[in-house]
C-alpha cells in the first residue's frame, strides 16, 4: 500500500468515525439530554464537554485525525487522480471541512466554551432557562448540519475507495 492508499483509508476511517460521534448526539444523546430540566441539562452537557475539553487523546487523534488525513490524501490525490475520482476526493475535502470542521470551530465550540464559564449554582430558573435557550437550539441546529455533511463525506470517500 502506498502513502496515498493509506491516507484514504485512514481518511475514510476518521471522517466515519467523525460522523457517527455527530449522528449520535443528533439522534441520542442531544434527545435525551432535552428531556431534563435546565439546571440538569446545563450540567450533563459541561460534565461531557469538559472529557473532550480535557483531551480525551482517543477523541483528539479521531477529531484531529479526520481533517490531516482528509488533506494529506487530498494533497497527494491531486496528482494521482483525474476525473470523477478527482472530484469526489475534492469534494469530500470541501464538505468536511467547510461543512464539518468550519462550523465546529466557530459554532459548537464557542458555544461550548460559554456554557463551560458558567456557574450553574449560582443562577436562578430564569437565567438558567435563557443559557439553554440561547444555546441548545443552535448547537443543535449546527450539529444536524455537521452530521449530514459528515455523512455526506464518508459516502462520498467510501465511493472513491469502491472506484479505485
Amino acid at each position: 500500500m502506498d502513502a496515498f492508499s493509506i491516507s484514504l483509508v485512514s481518511a475514510t476511517l476518521f471522517c466515519s468515525l467523525v460522523a457517527g460521534f455527530v449522528f449520535a448526539f443528533a439522534c441520542v444523546v442531544m434527545p435525551g439530554l432535552s428531556s431534563l430540566g435546565n439546571r440538569s441539562f446545563l450540567h450533563s452537557f459541561q460534565v461531557m464537554d469538559r472529557v473532550i475539553q480535557d483531551n480525551q487523546p482517543l477523541f483528539l487523534l479521531v477529531w484531529v485525525g479526520s481533517a490531516l488525513t482528509l488533506v494529506t490524501c487530498a494533497a497527494l490525490g491531486l496528482g494521482r487522480l483525474a476525473g470523477v475520482d478527482r472530484a469526489l476526493l475534492l469534494l469530500a475535502g470541501v464538505v468536511f471541512i467547510g461543512g464539518v470542521q468550519l462550523p465546529t470551530v466557530t459554532i459548537n465550540v464557542p458555544l461550548n466554551n460559554h456554557l463551560q464559564t458558567l456557574d450553574l449554582g449560582s443562577m436562578d430558573d430564569a437565567a438558567l432557562a435563557e443559557a439553554r435557550h440561547a444555546f441548545e437550539p443552535r448547537w443543535n441546529r449546527w450539529n444536524q448540519i455537521r452530521t449530514a455533511l459528515a455523512t455526506l463525506t464518508s459516502a462520498l470517500l467510501i465511493v472513491l475507495v469502491l472506484r479505485l
